[in-house]
């Protein structure tokens, strides 16, 4: 292989080698929590006390995104940049920072603007109610 071509070749395989890693790391990341939850439910007898420990090992969230929390880590990510472009880096940076800072800012704006949790969902609906 020349120098030409080392590039695109490597580029390709890192097109593949990133998705598959990501998959195999899931999947054994996984298997110890799948065995674990089999050789725990082979020794319980209520089925109730399964669905609990299944509950358990459940990774998803109940509760909504908060635009909020995220716009502020947002900003202050967008501040970093630009500090890191004006102190090492230059210009680019500089922008960069701007743009993550305005992204975040948005964020924050649309986290009080649509309220997400059940609280602020009724609050919301009582307050139109009354008018």
């Amino acid at each position: 292989m020349n120098q030409n071509t080392i590039i695109p070749v490597l580029g390709m395989i890192t097109g593949i080698i990133i998705p598959l890693s990501a998959f195999a790391w899931m999947y054994f990341e996984g298997r110890d929590k799948r065995k674990t939850a089999l050789e725990i439910a082979r020794h319980l007898d209520d089925p109730n006390k399964i669905e609990e420990l299944l509950a358990i090992f459940e990774e998803r969230k109940k509760e909504p995104l908060d635009y909020r929390r995220g716009g502020i880590i947002t900003i202050f990510v967008g501040i970093g940049l630009f500090l890191f472009g004006l102190v090492a880096i230059g210009p680019i940076f500089k922008g960069i920072g701007f743009l993550v800072t305005a992204i975040g800012t948005g964020t924050l704006i649309a986290g009080y603007l649509y309220p997400n949790t059940g609280k602020e969902l009724t609050d919301a609906v009582e307050e139109f109610e009354k008018k």
